[in-house]
């Protein structure tokens, strides 16, 4: 069976999937039946101060598919609202009861150097083994000067890591902010000012729904509603970009980096440690299927290393990121059409309408006396845009194949339409 254990910018773990900082992590009961489900650690949700934290009703929005399946959530829910020095009590029990588990403490403060590094300090005495500065909370302490008020400056993000940098002796994870144009002015900051690592992406800014009747943004709170992060599987798009372009800028490409965003399943995990991730951060899927989700990505994640002969995480880690490139750099003359399985058609159509409609009219279809209709490809009129396979409801039923059409491969620089090449 394949080995899971892992090194994350120098915290080992007994596997990469840690709970996120959430309402999960939020206080000891909760970090025991995590610990009990199997995960490899958490980051506590964060701390401050003893701010005057004060948390609304309701604190959630949804977005849901026709079918009604959850695709994000939205929360506008607060740092923890429990006082400082009971979480840190609670953090020092853990750590002595589990002490193959990992406890990342979560931070935020306004943006004052003092504040920053005591926080750090009594963070860090309880035990812990890293800190993670969050960066990145798109509402509700962003208002105050906090959370990603301070993530979207990256000269904030350089000199807040620096400060906490300087007070401790464990490694320090920045958590970067996604509602910002590019993420490698936020990594470069953070790699400045002594980051370990960089967590990523924190939740993304939006709001998830109105309701009609109260005539208020979702979740509604007597009769009002605000923007706020948005998390779950509609996330992850964005986050593997993100671990790409970190991943894949020589400036950055040796920052560890905890991968956060939409991971529901082994499948996800891989994906992500594929792009370079050493770990990976899961607040959404826990909380809607529960912790005993874990069983099922380290079971998958395991099996599917062993099909491939990866023995360890760092087997396959980072395999896909030279193959990450600007569009410039792809194949002007690679060519592929759709094959559509006479056998497997259940005839229904769409691969037809949504072509004919908006795409290029390449799918044809006859009715034989029987009745039964049958859908054919003009390869002439296709463009390879698999869209036709992509809405085909039967896995395998229509297949993109590459075509031999005897050209050489050749990039946007090179072809003769581009004019700086012509200018040549």
């Amino acid at each position: 069976m394949a080995d899971l254990s892992c090194n994350i910018a120098g915290v080992e773990s007994i596997n990469p999937f840690w709970l996120a900082s959430a309402p999960p992590t939020d206080k000891y009961i909760n970090v025991v039946r995590a610990f009990e489900a199997g995960w490899g650690g958490v980051v506590w949700k964060t701390l401050g101060i003893d701010p005057p934290v004060i948390n609304v009703s309701s604190r959630y929005g949804v977005h849901k598919n026709g079918n009604q399946a959850i695709l994000g959530i939205n929360n506008i829910e607060l740092i923890s609202d429990r006082p400082l020095e009971t979480n840190l009590e609670e953090i020092r029990r853990l750590r002595k009861e589990w002490p193959d588990r990992v406890i990342i403490g979560s931070m935020m403060a306004e943006i004052e150097e003092d504040i920053w590094k005591e926080l750090a300090v009594r963070i860090a005495d309880s035990g812990v083994q890293g800190i993670e500065l969050n960066l990145g909370c798109p509402h509700g302490m962003c208002e105050r000067g906090m959370g990603s008020a301070i993530g979207q400056v990256p000269e904030m993000v350089e000199k807040v890591t620096r400060w906490v940098r300087d007070v401790v002796d464990i490694p320090v994870f920045t958590k970067l902010t996604p509602n910002i144009t590019n993420i490698l002015w936020s990594a470069e900051a953070a790699q400045k000012g002594g980051a370990d690592a960089v967590s990523l992406i924190n939740t993304v800014n939006s709001v998830v729904s109105v309701d009609l009747d109260a005539m208020a943004p979702t979740p509604v709170v007597n009769g009002k509603g605000t923007h706020g992060g948005y998390c779950g599987s509609a996330v992850k798009p964005i986050a593997l970009h993100m671990v790409a372009e970190i991943a894949r800028n020589p400036e950055t490409s040796d920052l560890a980096m905890s991968a956060i965003g939409g991971i529901e399943t082994w499948r996800d995990a891989a994906e992500f440690i594929a792009l370079g991730a050493e770990g990976l951060q899961v607040c959404t899927a826990a909380m809607l299927y529960g912790f005993r989700i874990v069983d099922d990505m380290i079971a998958g994640l395991s099996g599917w290393m062993d099909e491939k002969g990866y023995k360890t995480i760092s087997d396959f880690r980072g395999m896909a990121v030279p193959n990450t490139v600007d569009w410039n750099a792809l194949d002007m003359n690679f060519d592929t059409k759709a094959y559509i399985d006479p056998d497997s058609c259940i005839e229904c159509g769409r691969c037809h309408i949504a072509c004919e409609d908006t795409a290029h009219q390449a799918i044809e279809f006859s009715v034989a006396e029987d009745g039964k209709r049958t859908f054919t490809v003009v390869d002439e009129e296709c463009v390879g845009c698999n869209l036709c396979a992509m809405i085909c409801p039967v896995p395998e039923c229509i297949e993109m194949r590459p075509v031999d059409n005897g050209k050489p491969a050749m990039t946007w620089p090179e072809h003769p339409l581009n004019p700086m090449k012509a200018a040549e």
